[in-house]
């Protein structure tokens, strides 16, 4: 086990690299988990930026350096033949992910890559049966950056579900209702907004719920139901699915996510999974009417209800994109002695996300099996 700080390059200087990723590692690198060293965008500007906001914020013994397509004997093959960046983070869009990671791979990298792990099914099963034939022999680590599996709430909320404190599994129902105005930050993004992959942001979000029933549900979702529309023009080709679901156990639940809520007052998060003999709560503070003020920081309120009836309630820092990096650094530096760590970021759990999204959209209302989905592809 390596007792240096593994040395990583973030792919990608978009908003979610910026917000999400760089404040993560910022947290990682004053345990020494961690070293960036490098930032990689299309357009020098971009990463010029980012990497002058991560020089700033990490305050490095020397500059992070930026590197793009528009500057000669600078671009990603560059970046990828240093010897002192042996992981890379992923966070690009969605079509554009799987060349790179491929390119990742042949450079000897290990790859955090973000979810969704690619816009379909027949995508997915490609690059993960290239990974697991030619890389992952060769000792190479590819995760799939699904911060839901690693929130510390979601986690809780799994732990009193598998562990027998509602009873066996019953139903369920998860409902995630958003406003996404033309305004949005990551509307105004091009390739969100005119998406080269199916079911535009219902996609790209509705595999964190795909996830977070993943990790709560006891058994695996195995066939769905629904219908899928398009509510507000602009967030074409679809804003809106519900679906029936069910697990290997034959418990089944309700999945319902939009992004067209017709105004701020309807918009609302929650899920609920019900046992035979109680039940647990998940909400995030995002979406709690009257929550922040003087701590605006979202959490996750899990509440638990069993068999003798009391309440538990607890909140839990979201701390998901940093918990998925450390996971990711710890299984390249061969820590798995952490039993957190096992199973987080498994390229065909992330599949399987994918798999229960695709189907919502492509149902029409006639059942789907998830496995022969995923076979077929």
């Amino acid at each position: 086990m390596s007792t240096k700080p593994l040395g990583i390059a973030i792919l990608g200087a978009g908003i979610f690299a910026r917000e999400a990723h760089l404040p993560a590692i910022a947290t990682l690198c004053k345990s020494s988990l961690l070293k960036l060293e490098a930032i990689y965008s299309r357009s020098k500007s971009s990463s010029s930026k980012l990497a002058d906001l991560a020089t700033s914020s990490l305050n490095p013994s020397a500059p992070i350096a930026a590197y793009s397509d528009d500057n000669p004997g600078h671009g990603l093959d560059e970046l990828l033949a240093r010897s002192d960046i042996h992981a890379v983070i992923v966070v690009l869009p969605i079509t554009q992910q799987p060349e790179v990671i491929s390119r990742a791979f042949k450079a000897g990298k290990h790859v955090l890559s973000e979810k969704p792990i690619a816009k379909d099914v027949k995508h997915a099963l490609e690059l993960i049966k290239i990974y697991e034939s030619e890389y992952k022999p060769k000792g190479i680590v590819w995760r799939v950056a699904e911060n839901y599996e690693c929130e510390p709430g979601i986690l809780a909320a799994a732990e009193a579900v598998r562990s027998g404190k509602i009873g066996k599994v019953a139903f369920f129902k998860l409902s995630d209702m958003n406003l996404l105005l033309q305004e949005n930050k990551y509307y105004q993004t091009s390739w969100r907004t005119v998406p080269e992959y199916q079911g535009g942001f219902l996609l790209d979000g509705g595999v964190h719920l795909a996830a977070l029933l993943r990790t709560v549900l006891p058994d695996p979702i195995v066939s769905v139901t629904g219908h899928a529309s398009l509510i507000k023009e602009y967030l074409a080709p679809h804003d809106t699915i519900q679906s029936i679901l069910q697990t290997s156990s034959d418990a089944h639940g309700i999945f319902e996510l939009s992004f067209a809520s017709p105004n701020k007052a309807h918009a609302s998060s929650g899920i609920e999974i019900t046992g035979t003999s109680g039940f647990v709560r998940i909400a995030n503070t995002n979406k709690l009417p009257g929550r922040g003020g003087a701590d605006p920081r979202p959490r996750y309120v899990v509440n638990v209800v069993g068999r003798d009836g009391k309440e538990e309630v607890a909140e839990y820092e979201n701390k998901g994109v940093e918990k998925e990096i450390e996971y990711f650094v710890k299984a390249v530096l061969g820590e798995n002695d952490d039993p957190a760590v096992e199973g987080k970021g498994e390229p065909r759990g992330a599949v399987r996300d994918v798999a229960v999204i695709q189907a919502s959209l492509t149902s029409n209302g006639k059942l789907v099996d998830i496995k022969n989905l995923v076979e077929e592809s």
